[in-house]
């Protein structure tokens, strides 16, 4: 930016002191709130200046507006790559630990086996923490920008939930700014940032339109000098003490003859400017706000358009437009100065003019894959349209997503190829795959975010669809029996897998994982001798198909049921615990220790159920699975195990509870704080 900075002194200096605290071991996050073009980007990249000449190391990551076809964990991608470069050993030896990191690398492979999505997740999340951490140090904390939160993909809020329920003694300053003026009643960021205001560590700052007097100072040095005192009234009444919208009416104005409204302003702007100018930032505003500028300069060659066809006119465009403040250089992209503008540029164009820049995109991409994601590719084709492209890369990206253990981008993305199924002829052959897996992915996709209901839904259909094939439609029903299990629809799942075990009659793995689910269902529903009967049935079946995860799963189960009998179901359960090992069920691995602890603290050995138990935190902790469903359990079961030796201190303070986890995760401090007398305990039991 060309512009000095000016007002805003509030805003940096508490900015500025965050980051002074986040030296010292006092991390904190904050958002910064703000209609568009009130001056957050400008703020933020002046306190970004500001550290880094203080010897901070800052990281400016970004959100882009791609709707629901989203790219999973961008904003943290594009920080672990300039977290890398800063601090290369640092952060290498996070990704040795933590190999599910190596996912958000560009062009690395993923050699973590990915035999538990759900652990390798978790994993990842945790990865990212240790790698902000690791980069943070007292002499250099670590300022980590986040702009345009309005825009993050799911998966990018659910990391950011985890990295500021985990901030406790790091050096960092986490920063996200957003829009406020886009938080529709149902936007998905307005619940996360009602969530995260709530945090301890989390400050919000609400960035206002400038004051008369802030305003004067701002126009005065965009202008050069003082403006006449009409000029100036014209200003303040028509952009309200919006930082953008001043910027353009003074610089556009010039002449005093100032445009009425933003699409006069814009217009004014770009109509100035060299018809190859005008037609390069046409083209750019098709890709959003920012682009990279190989995508850029393939599309403008894929659009053909003669205005620049003429050698060395795209570079002699794209300075035009970086002088004249349309475009501006941002790292390795080509940004406009402001996302208003591109939005404006591309609400410009005709219909048409649309989808034939949306189809250069399309050329370019088909053209050189590594110009792009199958995310973008489906996004433009979309909008072309190219419905078959659209399908194809619909499914390619979910694939990607999958691999980045991003399941609500895969089950966006997997929708997107469902809803055009019926509209591109020979859909199977085009995927190499029929609608009932697709159906089938969509579901497991579901399942993983938590939409159970919408798993159930999906799965339903694929069993539907795959009547012409009863043993296909037996494996089917065996997965919809587990969705209804989570959905805690033990009844109906016992009856689907009773049905599936009528087709899967002969020995298989199939068989194994019906007989397995059939189990667990009937445990669910309190059907003690059923279950124990059918988990049997399936541990054997599991041994003699060399299914080890089901047959992991089984074992469990039945662990589970036999209560009468303490030494033999630890048996039962060291078992289980080596099969899951074997077969790399991390979830089934701690399910399985929360249960030997268990186990043996019923049969009275609390000291080997605090060791199994502090073993099994270490391993939850370590894999990055503290605050899964049987991390969090075993969390608790150290606080009960110490209170029953006699301990009733209050005892280590965990600061890195995810914050909708914390009342629970403290639910078994409650004895030992009942004992004492604590004063709150009441408060604290009914939180």
């Amino acid at each position: 930016m060309s512009t000095p900075f000016v007002a805003r002194a509030a805003q940096v200096s508490e900015l500025s002191e965050g980051l002074r605290r986040a030296a010292a071991g006092d991390p904190a996050a904050v958002l910064l709130a703000a209609d568009a073009g009130v001056g957050k980007s400008r703020l933020l990249r002046h306190v970004a200046d500001l550290a880094a000449a203080g010897g901070a190391r800052v990281v400016l990551a970004h959100c882009v507006d791609l709707g629901e076809i989203g790219l999973p964990y961008l904003p943290f991608t594009e920080a672990l790559v300039q977290l890398r470069d800063l601090d290369p050993a640092a952060v290498d030896a996070v990704v040795q630990q933590r190999p599910a990191l190596r996912r958000l690398l560009p062009g690395a492979s993923d050699d973590d086996g990915r035999t538990d999505d759900a652990a390798s997740r978790l994993q990842l999340f945790d990865g990212v923490v240790e790698a902000v951490a690791a980069v943070g140090s007292p002499e250099h904390p670590l300022l980590l920008v986040l702009e345009d939160l309005h825009w993050a993909d799911a998966s990018s809020r659910d990391v950011l939930r985890f990295v500021v329920s985990r901030l406790r003694d790091q050096h960092v300053l986490v920063v996200g700014s957003y829009r406020t003026d886009d938080l529709h009643r149902r936007h998905p960021w307005r619940p996360v940032a009602a969530e995260l205001a709530r945090h301890p560590r989390v400050r919000r700052i609400d960035l206002q339109p400038f004051t008369a007097d802030e305003l004067r100072e701002f126009a005065t040095a965009v202008a050069g000098g003082p403006l006449p005192e009409s000029t100036l009234r014209l200003v303040q009444d028509r952009s309200e003490g919006n930082a953008y919208f001043a910027e353009e009416l003074v610089e556009s104005g010039a002449d005093g003859e100032l445009p009425w409204s933003l699409a006069d302003v814009l217009r004014a702007r770009l109509e100035v400017l060299d018809p190859e100018v005008q037609q390069l930032a046409r083209v750019a505003s098709a890709a959003g706000r920012r682009v990279t500028e190989p995508l850029l300069r393939a599309a403008v060659v894929a659009d053909g358009n003669v205005a620049l066809t003429a050698p060395g006119t795209v570079d002699t465009a794209l300075r035009e437009a970086v002088v004249h403040h349309v475009l501006v250089v941002d790292g390795a992209h080509i940004a406009f100065r402001h996302a208003l503008l591109a939005e404006a540029v591309y609400a410009e164009l005709l219909p048409g003019e649309q989808a034939r820049l949306h189809r250069a995109y399309l050329e370019a991409l088909r053209g050189d894959e590594t110009l792009g994601t199958a995310s973008q590719l489906a996004w433009h084709a979309l909008r072309a349209p190219d419905l078959a492209t659209a399908l194809t890369a619909s499914r390619d990206a979910a694939r990607q997503a999958h691999d980045l253990l991003a399941p609500v981008e895969e089950l966006h993305h997997l929708e997107v190829v469902l809803r055009l199924w019926t509209a591109v002829p020979d859909a199977a052959t085009s995927l190499g795959q029929d609608h009932v897996s697709v159906l089938d992915a969509a579901a497991t996709a579901a399942a993983r975010t938590g939409q159970l209901d919408r798993a159930v839904q999906l799965a339903r259909a694929a069993v539907d669809e795959a009547a012409d094939d009863p043993t296909r439609q037996a494996a089917l029903r065996t997965c919809l029996a587990r969705h209804l299990t989570g959905a805690d629809r033990g009844r109906e799942a016992m009856g689907v897998s009773r049905q599936a075990l009528d087709v899967l009659t002969e020995p298989s793995a199939a068989r194994a994982w019906a007989l397995a689910t059939y189990a667990r269902a009937a445990l669910n529903s309190d059907e003690d001798d059923e279950a124990k009967r059918y988990a049997t049935e399936a541990a054997t079946a599991a041994r003699d198909a060399g299914a080890v995860d089901a047959e992991a799963d089984a074992v469990t189960s039945l662990a589970v049921l036999v209560v009468d009998d303490a030494d033999r179901a630890a048996g039962l359960l060291r078992d289980a615990l080596a099969l899951a090992r074997q077969a790399g069920d991390l979830s089934t691995e701690l399910r399985t220790m929360y249960n030997l602890a268990n186990n043996r603290y019923y049969a009275g050995d609390v000291t080997k159920a605090v060791d199994v138990a502090a073993e099994a935190v270490e391993r939850a902790r370590s894999s990055g699975m503290l605050w899964s469903s049987y991390g969090l359990e075993l969390v608790m079961f150290g606080h009960l195990f110490r209170f029953v030796q006699g301990d009733l201190s209050p005892g280590p303070v965990r600061t890195d509870v995810p914050e909708p986890l914390a009342p629970t995760a403290q639910l078994m401090t409650l004895y030992a704080a009942v004992a004492r007398g604590d004063d709150d305990v009441v408060e604290r039991g009914r939180a």
